[in-house]
């Protein structure tokens, strides 16, 4: 007897790389999956967790390679659910911070699909600390900002501006390609000594990690060769990174 198809989109985090780094709820949705739809972020190993008989179909975008676009990945969520049953849509980092997340939860709720989610560790937000770095700290900043370097025009997003004339800690994803404009813009604001790292494949053995100031990260990535998938963190909290930190240089008031 053929069990009756239930349409169902499960939007799951996979973490920032590291497939270690995915939660035990995001294992346990895979394990109940039909298909599963993931990106290019993603740690194949992870895909031990989806049954032997679940299709895998890799929808990764990649610079310069735009196999399947928005559009395509959302007629393949309404397509398998309806064929196949539980689709889990697996992404990098957390399915709603620049994972867009929500445009598939949109089109599936569209066509009476049932969806559900599943957060994810954002590489916006663990990376760094993994490096040593904290994004707040109580002393040097009260708040830090995730945002994109690139939006969807590819032009610089405006945000940068508002960032670069604020203390919060400047946390940039997707941000490579506009690296020295970047630089231009916090430099504009008088914040060209402002520390800066640069953190590649963050979590992975391939990680690579840059230390700079505003003013010399450019030519500094120009002879390392870094380049993305990286998270650019501009403030004073990169002077905690551990290449760096000396405990007697901080005037740190630990009582505020």
């Amino acid at each position: 007897m053929e069990r009756s198809i239930q349409p169902k989109l499960s939007l799951v985090g996979a973490g920032p790389g590291d497939p270690d780094l995915i939660t035990l709820k995001a294992i346990k949705v895979l394990a109940s999956a039909d298909v599963v739809l993931y990106d290019a972020l993603i740690d194949e190993a992870i895909l031990i967790h989806a049954p032997a008989h679940a299709v895998k179909i890799f929808v990764g975008k990649k610079k310069g390679v735009c196999q399947f676009p928005q559009e395509k990945i959302n007629e393949l969520i309404v397509q398998y659910a309806q064929s196949h049953g539980h689709v889990v849509r697996l992404k990098g980092g957390d399915p709603f911070i620049f994972g867009r997340g929500h445009e598939e939860l949109t089109v599936a709720k569209q066509h009476d699909i049932e969806v559900q989610i599943i957060p994810g560790v954002s590489s916006a937000v663990s990376v760094a600390g993994l490096q040593g770095i904290p994004l707040t700290r109580r002393g040097i900043n009260d708040s830090f900002w995730v945002m994109t370097g690139t939006t969807k025009d590819h032009q610089l997003s405006r945000d940068i501006y508002h960032a670069a004339q604020s203390d919060a800690t400047a946390v940039i994803l997707m941000g490579m390609s506009q690296l020295e404009r970047i630089c231009d813009v916090f430099s504009k604001f008088g914040k060209s000594n402002s520390s800066v790292a640069i953190i590649q494949n963050g979590t992975l053995p391939t990680e690579k990690v840059l230390i700079g100031k505003v003013d010399t990260i450019v030519d500094q990535v120009a002879k390392s060769n870094i380049g993305s998938p990286a998270v650019i963190i501009i403030g004073e909290v990169v002077n905690l990174h551990p290449s760096i930190w000396k405990e007697h240089s901080l005037s740190i008031s630990f009582n505020q």
